[in-house]
């Protein structure tokens, strides 16, 4: 067999080393340092951005009642228990009314007492009057007996002095019977007073409602305000959202909503803003809403967490994208528009944002743009890029 040259073998082993030479160099520029910077991009899209507000709340009653005596005393009975529904006017607890019964029969007793008293004055004013009446009359005979001379002028004066006592004695006459009338209705004032203090013992529902809490027992000790039973308009029910106050422009009452409750967070439910509190938290930045739902369902409970999302008016139609592709650098907050197949780093004025990610861009773009939202690697200018579907690796 014939031995190869010399000078085949110098070729063969050129060939073999250009052909590892390229190889090396297309690995290189491929998967290594050169490689390109593999980036997905997203094209720059007018449209109004649906801005929302998204909140943790916590389930509230509008209205609720605090039950509870209007002055210090014992419980004796409590007639409801904790989720018991009552109606309006129905009793929930007795208060101990001690020796209030027994005062009561007191002031029945010198009432009726003042009612007789006020029957004697009337018949000492009507035996007075008689009195001044007749009183009068001798008066003006005598006095015109005296005129012409048929009595002596002393008998005149002593029928005018019994003429002044009797007026003076029917002055005091009424001035009694006055006094009995006040004194009666004084008692009727005293007995209205204590029979409203004793219908107060009686731990009325103002409305139907809920029992939520038994706050004292029978036989425990309560304060004036101090509450025993505690009710609630299940009708009343609404969500108490904290909401970030950096997004909060826009929000107003009457904006739709929906609430999703920890119980059942599948479950969409409509609502409204019902009320923007004036004043907000300061140490965490929050303003407070309520909101409250189209449609109570059934199995809805007071101090239950929700989640919810108010929709705010959409503003103007401007170029949209995703959050990702915003990037905040020494340079200001700006973006990376593809431009000949290279990034170029573009500074833009960033408006509102929506829940899903799009960022409404208010100036710096234009519709249409090609704008880079991921990246393998940190860019600069003129960076060499490949556009994929999808990044493998880590994003920048």
């Amino acid at each position: 067999m014939k031995r190869p040259s010399v000078s085949s073998k110098q070729l063969g082993l050129t060939v073999f080393g250009v052909v590892l030479l390229v190889g090396f160099a297309l690995v290189v520029s491929r998967s290594g340092p050169l490689a390109p910077i593999q980036v997905t991009v997203s094209r720059a899209e007018a449209g109004p951005v649906a801005t929302s507000l998204f909140g943790i709340g916590t389930i509230e009653a509008r209205r609720s009642y605090f039950i509870g005596p209007t002055a210090a005393g014992r419980v004796q009975s409590i007639h409801v228990d904790v989720g018991d529904s009552v109606k309006a006017g129905q009793v929930l607890a007795e208060i101990d009314p001690i020796d209030l019964d027994e005062r009561m029969r007191s002031l029945e007793a010198a009432y009726a007492r003042a009612q007789s008293a006020v029957v004697a004055a009337e018949a000492q004013r009507k035996d007075t009057q008689a009195r001044s009446e007749l009183a009068r009359l001798n008066a003006k005979r005598y006095l015109d007996l005296g005129e012409k001379r048929f009595v002596s002028s002393s008998a005149v004066e002593s029928k005018q002095q019994e003429l002044t006592s009797a007026q003076a004695a029917q002055e005091a006459s009424d001035a009694n019977l006055l006094g009995a009338h006040q004194e009666l209705n004084r008692l009727k004032a005293d007995q209205e007073g204590l029979r409203q203090q004793r219908q107060n013992l009686r731990l009325v529902a103002p409305q139907d409602g809920i029992v939520t809490s038994r706050d004292a027992e029978p036989g425990s000790t309560v304060i004036a305000g101090q509450s025993v039973v505690k009710l609630i308009e299940p009708g009343s029910l609404w969500v108490k959202v904290r909401l970030d106050q950096g997004r909060s422009r826009g929000l107003t009452v009457g904006l739709p909503a929906q609430v999703s409750l920890r119980s059942n967070l599948a479950a969409k439910l409509n609502a409204k803003v019902a009320r923007v509190e004036p004043v907000s938290d300061s140490v965490t930045e929050e303003r407070i809403a309520f909101v409250a739902l189209e449609k109570l369902p059934s199995s809805l409970t007071v101090g239950e967490l929700a989640e919810v999302s108010v929709n705010t008016t959409p503003g103007i139609s401007t170029p949209t994208l995703p959050n990702a592709a915003i990037k905040h650098t020494v340079q200001g907050t700006g973006i990376w528009v593809v431009r000949e197949g290279k990034p170029v780093f573009a500074k833009v004025a960033v408006g509102e944002t929506s829940l899903d990610g799009l960022v409404q861009i208010r100036d710096g773009l234009h519709e249409g743009d090609v704008v880079i939202t991921y990246s393998e690697k940190e860019l600069a200018e003129g960076s060499r890029i490949k556009v994929v579907e999808r990044l493998v690796g880590s994003k920048s």
